[in-house]
């Protein structure tokens, strides 16, 4: 089963949300086991005027490293990425991060699609896309063409979501593998982890 062989080659765990998703994140990290054998990267939509507090809120609730990406920084196993407000989060063919300030996709900068598509193009069968909590559409396209490549996608429950537009609308709209809540999200992403 091509989710089978995923779960065995995991490089990549890309998680995007809006609305409700700080809350899941608080309630993730703290059950993800350190240390990783794969990356994690997490796209919000944020507030233009946030500053690092978040990657610092994040990063109080995992031993396992916390970061704000900074345009060129290597990507790093071991390591959560947290997407800079205002600005797309790209990855490029050598797995170095770009950040990028064109126009808004979905009426967001960070775009959930552009990141989840870019991580597509460079990991392919060895991603895993998840989609949180959120009040708009954006994410869909990305977990397709997550897809399209081989990768495995998961969508919150629905029922779980402070804004459950976002998880509806991808289960709806793209081959979603699985739907899950929190603790089965860090159960799943721990099976990833371990097998590498």
């Amino acid at each position: 089963m091509a989710e089978n062989k995923l779960i065995n080659a995991c490089k990549a765990v890309v998680i995007g949300g809006s609305a409700g998703s700080i809350e899941v994140l608080l309630k993730l990290l703290p059950a993800l086991s350190s240390p990783l054998s794969l990356v994690i990267m997490i796209v919000l939509h944020r507030k233009n005027s946030t500053d690092s507090s978040l990657a610092d809120l994040l990063s109080s609730r995992t031993t396992i490293r916390v970061q704000e990406v900074e345009d060129k920084d290597p990507v790093v196993p071991g390591t959560i990425y947290l997407a800079p407000a205002d600005y797309h989060l790209l990855i490029e063919k050598d797995e170095v991060f770009s950040l990028d300030d064109s126009e808004k996709v979905n009426y967001s900068r960070p775009s959930l699609d552009v990141t989840f598509e870019s991580a597509a193009d460079v990991y392919g069968s060895s991603l895993v896309g998840i989609l949180l909590s959120g009040a708009n559409a954006d994410g869909t396209a990305g977990l397709n063409l997550i897809k399209a490549r081989g990768g495995v996608l998961i969508a919150q429950k629905p029922e779980t979501a402070q804004a459950a537009f976002m998880p509806q609308h991808a289960i709806q709209n793209a081959p979603i593998d699985r739907v899950l809540d929190v603790e089965e999200m860090a159960v799943f992403i721990n099976s990833l982890s371990r097998v590498n």
